[in-house]
C-alpha cells in the first residue's frame, strides 16, 4: 500500500515546507490575523466576562453577596493594559482595547436608543 503526500501552498502559491502544517502559514505571516484576534477577543471579553463572573458569585453566594462583590471584575482591566505595555504582544493588546471600546460603545448607543424609543411610546 502506497501513500502519497502532497504539500498545501501558502499565499502567493509559496509551499509549506514543514511537515504537518498546512494552514500554520497564516498564523504567523498574515498581517491582519493579529488584529482580528484581538479585536474579537476585546468584544467577547467585554461580554463574556462580565457575565460569566456575576453567574459564579450568583452560584456561589447569596444575592446581595454577589452584587457586593461584583465590581472585583474590574480587576480583570488589567489583562488589556499588560498585554499593550508588554512589546511582544503590544499590537494584540491595542486591538483588544479598540474591541472592547467599541462593543461597549455599541451596547450603551443601542440601550439609550432602546430607552429613549420605550419612554416615548409609554408618554402617548
Amino acid at each position: 500500500m502506497t501513500t502519497e503526500t502532497t504539500e498545501d501552498s501558502g499565499p502567493a502559491g509559496m509551499v509549506d515546507e514543514t511537515p504537518g502544517s498546512s494552514t500554520d502559514w497564516w498564523h504567523r505571516d498574515h498581517p491582519t490575523f493579529t488584529a482580528l484576534t484581538g479585536f474579537f477577543t476585546g468584544m467577547l471579553f467585554v461580554t463574556v466576562v462580565p457575565g460569566g463572573f456575576i453567574g459564579v458569585l450568583r452560584l456561589l453566594f447569596t444575592f446581595e453577596t454577589a452584587e457586593r462583590l461584583f465590581p472585583i471584575v474590574a480587576v480583570m482591566l488589567v489583562v488589556p493594559a499588560v498585554l499593550v505595555a508588554n512589546a511582544r504582544t503590544r499590537r494584540f493588546g491595542i486591538y483588544m482595547v479598540i474591541g472592547m471600546a467599541l462593543t461597549a460603545l455599541v451596547v450603551v448607543a443601542v440601550a439609550s436608543l432602546v430607552l429613549y424609543v420605550m419612554v416615548r411610546q409609554q408618554q402617548g
